[in-house]
C-alpha cells in the first residue's frame, strides 16, 4: 500500500476546510497511508519587509525538510511548478507504486510560499493552477486530486 505523507505549514483552523479534509482523508484510508503533519507557520509582523519573509520562510523550511522521510519522493506544490491534468497526476501515483520506493511526500507551503531550499529537494514541482488559493485550499484540494488519482487508477466513474 502506497504511504502518502503530507508537510503542511500552518494548521487549519477554519470548520469547512478541517471537515472537507477529513472526509477525503476518511476515503483514502482503503487507498494508502495518510499521513499529514502541521507545521507552525512563523509569525511575522503585519508589515513584513522581504528580509523578514525570507528569513521566516528558511525557518519553515528547515522544519519541514527535517520531515521528509528519506526514501520518499517528494512534490512541492508551488506556483512556478508544472501544471498536469488529473490523469497525469494519477500516472504518478501508479509510476510510485510500481518503482519499489512506494512513499510520496506532498509538501505544502504557508501563505508565502515555501523556500528555494525547500523547493531543490523536490523531486518534482507541481502547480494547481496559475491561480492563486489560500493554502489551507490547496491542501483540501490536495487531498481530493490524490483521492481522485486512485479513483483514476481503478477506473471508477468518480471521474468523468
Amino acid at each position: 500500500m502506497l504511504g502518502i505523507k503530507l508537510i503542511c505549514v500552518g494548521k487549519m483552523r477554519e470548520k469547512y476546510y478541517i471537515e472537507a479534509f477529513e472526509e477525503y482523508r476518511k476515503r483514502l484510508g482503503a487507498y494508502c497511508r495518510l499521513e499529514c503533519v502541521e507545521l507552525a507557520e512563523q509569525r511575522l509582523s503585519d508589515n513584513p519587509s522581504s528580509g523578514e519573509i525570507a528569513a521566516a520562510l528558511e525557518r519553515e523550511g528547515a522544519e519541514i525538510l527535517r520531515n521528509i522521510p528519506a526514501d520518499a519522493f517528494c512534490v512541492a506544490l508551488c506556483v512556478e511548478g508544472k501544471e498536469r491534468s488529473s490523469e497525469d497526476f494519477a500516472a504518478l501515483f501508479r509510476e510510485r507504486e510500481l518503482s519499489g520506493k512506494p512513499k510520496l511526500c506532498f509538501l505544502v507551503g504557508g501563505s508565502y510560499g515555501m523556500s528555494e531550499t525547500v523547493k531543490g529537494r523536490a523531486d518534482l514541482k507541481l502547480s494547481m493552477s496559475k491561480m492563486t488559493f489560500p493554502h489551507h485550499l490547496a491542501r483540501v484540494m490536495l487531498a481530493e486530486q490524490i483521492y481522485r488519482a486512485f479513483k483514476i487508477g481503478e477506473g471508477s466513474r468518480y471521474h468523468k
